[in-house]
């Protein structure tokens, strides 16, 4: 008689359910009391030259910012510093969330911090303290094909008409690309559009393959200059809303949207384009996606990338952490940098890189845009049964995002690759 053992299951998190007002353990701090003395030692030695001032109750002050600087109040220092001293990387953000900290203006007030990133804590201690407070990226959000559909879910699934409240008409969920001079957030997004399209080299009479549909602009504007789109998206409510506005623009008959991972994606195609997709690979699969775009692309064509970056370094010790953003907004994302990128096309296929743009600073305006339109339109977001820890979780997202790419922590590019 033979007997097998079986190795222990790791549990599987509790994960926020935003839709449906389900934060699991949010309401209780951590209790953490040595990890927080050092949390709140280390805070006050970073934001003492910070241009910002930090406020306690009792009226204690801290920080290098005069009488118009950007002010971060802490409500309840004790859970703040618990929060911190648990995991910087989730407990910030979940501070802001509960109100253990506030600010009336959160945007300006992390574009310090942003800026300082990499230096705000000495190199060795960030060592030190990512080895005892910071989590890893835990295995179920590792981007299978069906761990991929649960991520894409858990963000684009929440609600279709949630993301038209602070969307412009094209609902684009990525950077636009303003004209100089120029503010309308939709004609920045068409822009934006244009140029992925002709760094594609798309024009009539080609069949082009979109990776990652979002809710069909690019697709639209695609078949609007006389192309064939195939389009492929994991999302079933975005590909819903997505056919929906395929048809009121009338061009049904030109572009087919396909429930399909990239990784099931067949044929061959004169162009391939894919917006802000990449981000939602995962460092384990990236190999597997850019070998994708090669074999999908037809010879003498091009492909349009559209790329969320960030410095090589910091993306090189920050992939396997556990954050704020991976928890409650984007499970299982990693953003690459330029060189991985380059890396990823020089090993994995037959590709290079011919032209790039960046458009950092335009995320940041679009940021900006999409935030300030929220939160003018609360009402309309609460009556679809989101409540006020989701209003905090989506302007701290905001907000944060928006100051990574003002200092240039973050950058977003479009590529054009043709094979070498």
């Amino acid at each position: 008689m033979t007997t097998s053992m079986s190795s222990p299951v790791a549990p599987v998190p509790p994960v926020p359910r935003p839709a449906e007002g389900v934060w699991p353990g949010l309401a209780t701090p951590p209790h953490a009391p040595l990890k927080a003395r050092i949390a709140e030692a280390l805070f006050r030695r970073a934001v003492r030259a910070l241009p910002v001032r930090v406020v306690f109750p009792g009226g204690e002050r801290i920080g290098a910012g005069g009488p118009d600087s950007p002010v971060m109040r802490i409500v309840a220092p004790e859970a703040f510093f618990h929060r911190l001293g648990a995991g910087s990387k989730i407990g910030f953000g979940e501070a802001y969330m509960v109100g253990d900290w506030t600010s009336h203006r959160p945007a300006d007030l992390l574009t310090p911090f942003a800026a300082q990133l990499s230096t705000l804590i000495p190199p060795a201690l960030q060592r030190a303290f990512r080895r005892v407070a910071e989590a890893r990226k835990p295995a179920v959000e590792a981007n299978t094909l069906d761990g991929s559909r649960e991520n894409i879910h858990r963000h684009y699934d929440l609600s279709n008409a949630l993301f038209a409240t602070f969307l412009d008409e094209t609902m684009s969920y990525s950077s636009a690309w303003f004209a100089d001079g120029g503010d309308d957030l939709a004609a920045a997004q068409l822009r934006k559009i244009d140029g992925v399209l002709d760094m594609a080299g798309v024009r009539a009479g080609q069949h082009v393959l979109e990776i990652g549909t979002g809710w069909g602009a690019l697709a639209i504007r695609a078949a609007q200059r006389g192309a064939r789109v195939t389009t492929l998206t994991i999302s079933a409510e975005q590909a819903r809303l997505a056919e929906e506005r395929i048809a009121a623009a009338g061009v049904s008959d030109r572009v087919q949207v396909l429930l399909r991972d990239y990784r099931e994606a067949q044929g061959g195609y004169d162009a391939v384009v894919s917006v802000e997709m990449v981000e939602a690979v995962g460092v384990r699969y990236w190999p597997t996606y850019f070998a994708a775009l090669d074999r999908l692309l037809r010879p003498g064509g091009r492909v349009g990338l559209q790329a969320i970056t960030m410095p090589h370094d910091r993306m090189l010790v920050s992939a396997d952490d556990y954050t704020w953003i991976s928890k409650y907004v984007f499970p299982g994302g990693v953003i690459p940098s330029v060189e991985a990128i380059e890396q990823n096309l020089r090993d994995h296929t037959g590709l290079r890189i011919v032209e790039r743009r960046s458009l950092g600073p335009d995320y940041a305006r679009t940021l900006a845009h999409w935030r300030h339109t929220f939160l003018d339109r609360w009402d309309e977001v609460a009556a679809l049964g989101f409540d006020e820890t989701f209003r905090r979780m989506w302007e701290f997202y905001l907000a944060y995002c928006e100051a990574g790419f003002r200092v240039g922590y973050l950058d977003v590019f479009q590529f054009s690759f043709q094979r070498r």
